[in-house]
């Protein structure tokens, strides 16, 4: 009997594990160092002090036949097929599904490791949100869609607390015209403060330094500026591209070893065209599909026949709760003008993050690829 083994249960590798199971006759381990499915797209809300829904894995994973075992990955050893634990005995595979996602990546300025906060994983929300408490002033560094929803929450839920937002860049340079003017009406509203075209070069107890010398002056520093992977794919000698991620093929099965697939944040997955796409639940949770599907296709000794067809088409940002931006794309995910702003727009992104829960109960559910 074949012997999948699925590394990661987040949006993508729980999915993963769930289609192997019934894509496939093989047995299916998944492996994950916490019982809980972590709504990663919402622990800026746990930040600032709502509670989120508890997701237990073994609830998601009850009557699919995964054998789900907690316990931390330390390494894999490609030639033996072997995934190494922290806790537990190694476990063999004859097929390996790599979905170990991405973190923070706090060692690219000085201090930020030491002195800043992130919305990463639900413990360094909850430190946060009990930091949060003591303070006055918090700073967000990143312009991307993270450190937007983030300084926009706190801001919504805590009005006493002042929020900075300090990126490298102009506030929503990805998005439209109607879109960053909208944006910052919003951030108007809100009383957050936008420094921009800022570069950080240190993180102190105070706040930020900048190249120049100027400060940012903050008593908690957020950092959602940029985001690294676990560096067990290139321990384990697989091949990697230059940040890390797994390089794999049309069908997301690496390059340098057949018998391993890469999906999510983890793997650096890209179009026919060469367009590298970005790390998203848009974009994890179709690949996941298209990965095992064509997994399975091989295992019952057939040749995948479709290649990834991916096209984008909106980006959703929350606001808050009672407001928010959906920003719409073109297929390449460069901007149209369109944009729904408003009410509606928070009632469509919430319906969009409820239904990737949706998605994990039931994980055949159609996706655009």
């Amino acid at each position: 009997m074949t012997h999948i083994v699925v590394v990661g249960a987040g949006y993508s590798g729980l999915a993963a594990a769930k289609l192997a199971a019934r894509w496939t006759s093989a047995d299916v381990t998944l492996i994950n160092a916490s019982d809980r499915f972590v709504e990663r797209v919402r622990l800026h809300q746990l930040a600032s002090g709502q509670r989120l829904r508890d997701l237990p894995l073994r609830d998601l994973l009850r009557g699919t036949g995964v054998e789900l075992v907690v316990d931390r990955v330390t390494a894999i050893d490609a030639d033996a097929r072997t995934v190494h634990l922290a806790g537990g005995a190694p476990v063999g595979y004859d097929r390996l599904i790599y979905a170990l996602g991405s973190q923070a990546d706090l060692g690219a300025v000085s201090g930020a490791a030491e002195h800043a906060h992130t919305v990463v994983t639900p413990e360094r929300a909850v430190r946060l949100r009990e930091r949060i408490a003591d303070s006055t002033v918090v700073a967000v560094v990143g312009g991307g869609l993270t450190g937007i929803e983030a300084a926009a929450e706190l801001a919504e839920t805590l009005p006493a607390l002042k929020v900075r937002l300090v990126t490298g860049g102009a506030l929503g340079d990805a998005l439209s015209q109607r879109g960053r003017r909208y944006l910052r009406a919003a951030f108007d509203r809100l009383g957050v403060e936008v420094v921009e075209h800022a570069r950080v070069a240190e993180v102190r107890p105070d706040g930020l330094v900048l190249d120049g010398g100027g400060h940012v002056a903050a008593d908690t520093v957020v950092w959602t500026a940029g985001f690294r992977v676990p560096d067990l794919a290139r321990d384990a000698g697989f091949a990697v591209d230059e940040r890390g991620r797994m390089v794999v093929d049309g069908t997301l099965r690496s390059v340098s070893h057949p018998e391993v697939v890469g999906v999510g944040d983890a793997a650096a997955v890209r179009r026919p065209d060469g367009l590298e796409l970005r790390m998203a639940c848009a974009t994890g949770l179709p690949t996941a599909q298209h990965a095992v599907r064509a997994l399975a296709d091989r295992l019952a000794g057939r040749e995948p026949a479709r290649p990834l067809r991916f096209r984008y088409v909106n980006q959703c940002i929350s606001l808050g709760r009672r407001d928010g931006l959906v920003q719409f794309v073109h297929a390449d995910d460069s901007p149209r003008e369109a944009v729904l702003t408003g009410r509606l727009a928070a009632l469509y992104k919430e319906a969009i993050v409820r239904g990737t829960v949706v998605f994990e109960r039931h994980p055949t559910i159609p996706a655009s690829v």
